[in-house]
């Protein structure tokens, strides 16, 4: 699949569910929307019905949904007033902003509740496929080929499993049940600490025993509430990933250059389109999450921003000077701003140094 074409499908799910999730929790909560749009700039096509127009705009790098009454200081006419954003109490104004990122999340519920139940999860066996040179599994027997079915006599059922366990060990001398053909043996082995790098690129200490896996597989099926209780784990891992994520970028723990924009997801796109459908509804949800935390950050002109005005203003008990909420404003503009930059410069340079060409099969 062409790259530019996944690109607009992963986009433009993300945007009308994001958009979605203000429009339609503001209509719920007695707001007026009087424009739902996936882009910005010019209109270029689109059909009013009633109040909102719903059109499709130029510039395909976002959307929004414009309410009536807005803008603190927009003038409204008497009619108009019951339909105003702004004169709804502070709790209906927080559930319409905080749906646009909560509709992401939950995106990302669905589509795993739908993979899960319908394709399941795809599970790493605990099988050995080579075993280093002088490693504990070596000097105490084991061979490629043989599947770890119990450490300490705790049951293996993946290779994630039996990877805990060994790490967990702090080195002291474990117990391993394998199987080899139709016959079962216990090995005893002493686990070795290294050093290695997280997912982060951080140096951690971790012991092993020395095996690789043999790469098998196996599909771990689920019923209907299973299926959904997995999808709402594997959002929350991701959450949690990118919430790690973004406080290791503002920390300086990863580097900025690590930052990708519109080309690097168009190149992502294309990649995980390419392995099949499947693959590319996975990254959708992956997305989904990452563009739901983005939201959720307390920066002026994001969600999070209009939150935490919203969140002061139920503290204090009366809204956020106009004046304070314009000179935040301008600084989130400028922010975001230095971001696009940062984005864009780091997606040219590393297309330069060697990415695929968009539109490449």
């Amino acid at each position: 699949m062409n790259s530019i074409f996944a690109f607009i499908i992963v986009l433009g799910v993300l945007i009308f569910v994001h958009e979605f999730g203000h429009f339609i929790v503001a209509r719920l909560c007695g707001v007026g929307v009087e424009k739902f749009s996936l882009g910005f700039g010019p209109r270029v096509f689109g059909k009013k019905y009633g109040l909102t127009d719903y059109r499709v705009s130029a510039v395909p790098l976002g959307g929004y949904v414009k309410m009536v009454g807005e803008e603190p200081d927009a003038e409204i006419s008497d009619e108009m007033l019951p339909l105003s954003f702004t004169h709804k109490p502070v709790w209906k104004r927080i559930l319409i902003v905080a749906a646009g990122p909560g509709f992401n999340l939950l995106l990302a519920v669905v589509i795993f509740f739908i993979l899960n139940l319908v394709v399941g999860i795809f599970v790493l066996k605990p099988s050995i496929g080579k075993i280093k040179p002088d490693s504990p599994a070596q000097i105490s027997g084991l061979q490629a080929g043989d599947e770890v079915v119990a450490i300490d006599g705790t049951a293996v059922e993946s290779w994630t499993d039996m990877a805990g366990l060994i790490s967990n060990s702090e080195g002291r001398s474990l117990s391993v049940t394998i199987r080899r053909g139709e016959k079962t043996a216990t090995y005893s082995m002493r686990p070795t600490q290294i050093t290695d790098k997280n997912i982060f690129g951080e140096e951690i200490q971790r012991y092993v025993i020395g095996i690789t896996s043999a790469g098998d597989v196996y599909t771990e099926k689920f019923g209907p509430v299973d299926a959904l209780y997995q999808g709402v784990v594997q959002t929350g891992r991701i959450i949690e990933l990118t919430i790690l994520s973004v406080a290791k970028i503002i920390s300086g723990t990863i580097s900025a250059r690590n930052i990708g924009g519109p080309v690097a997801i168009a190149q992502m796109a294309g990649q995980q389109a390419r392995q099949g459908v499947i693959s590319l509804i996975s990254f959708i949800a992956l997305l989904s999450v990452n563009l739901a935390i983005l939201n959720f950050l307390p920066i002026p002109v994001l969600d999070g921003g209009h939150l935490l005005f919203f969140l002061i203003e139920a503290v204090i008990r009366r809204p956020v000077s106009i004046r304070i909420r314009e000179i935040a404003q301008q600084a989130g503009i400028f922010l975001l701003i230095l971001l696009m930059i940062l984005v864009f410069y780091n997606d040219i340079a590393n297309w330069i140094s060697g990415w695929t060409p968009l539109g490449g099969n």
